[in-house]
């Protein structure tokens, strides 16, 4: 069985300042100094990359983009490339957010798109994947998981998971105070893992898969503690300092 390390990534979504991103990283910093045993990150805002590379350059915490172009260059008003986010330093760059595809319609196709382009250019995809409450009532969690897993897959080959890393979102959990219990995260994350070893035991079993549902500093250690969960993409909590630490310390745990 391999050994999986932890992953902490914070998601601070459309929040920041500059004055309040130089805090926020200032004593995220200080802390996750002594913290070993996982891996900890940042996902900002575009305008913030600079920023955060100046502050972060030399500190155990590494950094991404939220969305990224599907698109290398060109006349794509208003996009970002994978190329420029190499150029700040990014390690990481989140693909098919639920917000994204919600809110800005982005399909399991345009997904696969953006992972390939992310890692082609040397990033590291964050492939969120997840159900919505309605259909989670419709107990089709499995079936939507599936379609925007294999939309991956089937794009960019099973291989290509070995440079990713997959976060399980369930939307009914994203801001609204519901928290999937850990044995229902559990459930679905051995389903993402099952799923991917009918195709490559080895990459399944190597597979960092996130949780991405309301994690807080109150039930981080419970669910970090589920054997196919292996870190969290954090929203909300990523952007109150004392939060996101004592999460990391979970996972560091």
């Amino acid at each position: 069985m391999a050994m999986r390390s932890k992953l902490v990534a914070g998601n601070w979504k459309m929040h920041g300042g500059m004055a309040q991103n130089l805090d926020l990283l200032g004593a995220i910093v200080a802390e996750t100094a002594v913290l070993h045993n996982a891996g900890f990150a940042v996902c900002v805002p575009y305008p913030y990359l600079a920023q955060t590379q100046t502050l972060l350059r030399d500190t155990p915490i590494q950094w991404g983009a939220q969305n990224v172009s599907q698109y290398d260059k060109g006349a794509y008003t208003g996009e970002v490339s994978a190329a420029m986010l190499m150029d700040f330093g990014c390690r990481y760059a989140i693909a098919g957010h639920s917000e994204r595809r919600a809110l800005f319609g982005e399909d399991s196709r345009t997904v696969a798109l953006k992972f390939r382009a992310a890692q082609a250019a040397g990033l590291i995809p964050i492939l969120c994947v997840g159900e919505m409450l309605d259909q989670r009532e419709a107990g089709i969690t499995e079936q939507v998981v599936a379609e925007q897993l294999d939309a991956v897959i089937e794009s960019a080959g099973i291989n290509a998971l070995v440079q990713s890393v997959l976060a399980y979102e369930p939307v009914w959990a994203i801001g609204t105070g519901k928290t999937a219990t850990p044995s229902q995260a559990q459930d679905v994350h051995a389903f993402i893992r099952d799923r991917i070893a009918t195709h490559s035991p080895e990459v399944a079993a190597g597979l960092k898969i996130l949780y991405g549902g309301s994690v807080k500093a109150n039930n981080a250690e419970e669910l970090f503690a589920m054997p196919d969960i292996d870190g969290g993409l954090i929203g909300g909590a990523s952007l109150v300092a004392d939060e996101f630490i004592a999460i990391c310390r979970a996972a560091n745990n």
